[in-house]
C-alpha cells in the first residue's frame, strides 16, 4: 500500500502529465486542415446555462462571417480544467479562448477587481453604461500586459446567498457560516465584512462540497444556482444582490497576435453580436430558474439590502487611503450618468 507522500507525489505527477499534454496538443490558433484557422475555447459551464448557449452562437457566427475559414470548437464542463487553470494555458498559449468571471480576472489584472466590489452599481442602466463606456473598454484591455486580451462581457446577472440550513435575511444570519467564494480577494473580503467565513472552493467541487458540509453555503445568481444544481441541497435563497459581476469572454494575445486583420475583425464582430444575444438569453433563464426552484421546494427571500450596504462601506473607504489610484477608478464609475 502506498504512503499518503507516495499517493501526493503520484497525484502530482498525473496533474503534470496531463498538463504536458494539453500543452502540446492543444495548440490554440492553429491552421487545420484545409487551412481553417481553428481556435480551442474551454469553460467550466454546463451545456445548458446560456452562456454556454452563447459561445455555441459566437462560434457559429464566426463559421458564417469567415465562410468556414476559422471555427471555434468549444470544451465545456472543465473538460480541460478549472476557471484558473484555464486562464493559465491561455497565458502560456496552449488555449485559445475562454469564459472567465472578471472576480477571478482580478487575479491575472488587478485594477479588474473594481467591477466585483458589493453594490457598485446603482441599477442595470448604471451597470450597462459603465461596461459599454469607455471605462468597461480599458477593463477589457488591462489584462493584455498579461497576455490576456478581452474580447466582450457577457451578463452573469446579480449575485445572491444560497444556503442548506437557514436564510440570509441580514448580514448577523452570515456569522459561523463557511460560504464559498470564488478565488477572489474582494469576494473574500465582501463575505468578512458581512460576518461570514469565506472559504474558495473550485465550482466543479462545490456540489459536493454542499453536500459534505465543508461549506454551509454560496453565492451565485439564479441560472447558476438552477443548472449546477445546487439548489437540491440549498434550500434557501436569499436574493440581495450584492454584486453585479460580468462574466468576460477572452483570447489569449499569443493567439490574437497571430490572427490577420481580417481573422481578428471576425472574431471580435461575432463576440460583439454573442454579447448581445447572451443578455437575452439571460433575461429569460432568470425567470425560468427561479420558476423551477421554487417548483422544487426552494424557499426565496428577499431581504432589505440597506444592512448589507452599510456593512461594506469600509472596504470601500479602505482605498480611498491604501489604494487612491484604485478609487479614483471607483469615482469615476460611480460618477456615470
Amino acid at each position: 500500500m502506498m504512503s499518503v507522500n507516495q499517493l501526493i507525489m503520484r497525484k502530482e505527477g498525473v496533474k503534470r502529465y496531463i498538463f504536458m499534454i494539453v500543452f502540446f496538443l492543444l495548440l490554440a490558433g492553429c491552421k487545420g486542415p484545409g487551412n481553417v484557422r481553428v481556435i480551442k475555447l474551454g469553460h467550466g459551464l454546463g451545456v445548458s446555462h446560456p452562456v454556454h448557449e452563447a459561445m455555441v452562437y459566437m462560434a457559429s457566427l464566426v463559421h458564417e462571417k469567415s465562410n468556414g475559414e476559422m471555427e471555434i470548437r468549444i470544451y465545456p464542463n472543465q473538460q480541460l480544467g478549472t476557471e484558473r487553470e484555464l486562464v493559465e494555458l491561455l497565458q502560456i498559449g496552449s488555449l485559445g479562448m475562454t469564459k472567465v468571471s472578471s472576480a477571478a480576472m482580478e487575479n491575472f489584472a488587478p485594477k479588474i477587481q473594481v467591477l466585483s466590489l458589493p453594490y457598485l452599481f446603482r441599477d442595470d442602466e448604471h451597470r450597462d453604461k459603465v461596461l459599454k463606456g469607455e471605462i468597461g473598454q480599458q477593463l477589457l484591455l488591462e489584462g493584455e500586459k498579461y497576455w490576456l486580451r478581452g474580447l466582450c462581457y457577457y451578463d452573469a446577472g446579480k449575485r445572491s446567498f444560497y444556503t442548506k440550513n437557514k436564510p440570509i435575511e441580514n448580514p448577523e444570519d452570515l456569522k459561523g457560516l463557511k460560504m464559498r467564494v470564488m478565488e477572489s480577494n474582494t469576494a473574500i473580503n465582501m463575505v468578512k465584512a458581512f460576518g461570514g467565513s469565506p472559504t474558495p472552493v473550485s465550482y466543479g467541487e462545490l456540489y459536493t462540497a454542499l453536500q459534505q458540509g465543508i461549506v454551509d453555503g454560496a453565492e451565485n445568481n439564479p441560472p447558476s444556482l438552477f443548472t449546477s444544481k445546487h439548489y437540491e441541497v440549498c434550500k434557501y435563497y436569499s436574493i440581495n444582490e450584492h454584486t453585479a459581476i460580468p462574466d468576460m469572454v477572452i483570447i489569449s494575445t499569443k493567439v490574437w497576435n497571430i490572427l490577420s486583420e481580417q481573422e481578428k475583425n471576425w472574431l471580435q464582430e461575432a463576440a460583439d453580436e454573442s454579447a448581445v444575444y447572451q443578455y437575452d438569453l439571460w433575461a429569460k433563464s432568470v425567470e425560468e430558474s427561479l420558476a423551477e426552484m421554487e417548483k422544487a421546494g426552494v424557499e426565496i427571500h428577499y431581504p432589505e439590502t440597506g444592512p448589507f450596504r452599510e456593512a461594506v462601506v469600509p472596504i470601500f473607504e479602505s482605498y480611498k487611503s491604501t489604494q487612491p489610484d484604485f478609487y479614483e477608478i471607483i469615482e469615476k464609475i460611480r460618477a456615470v450618468k
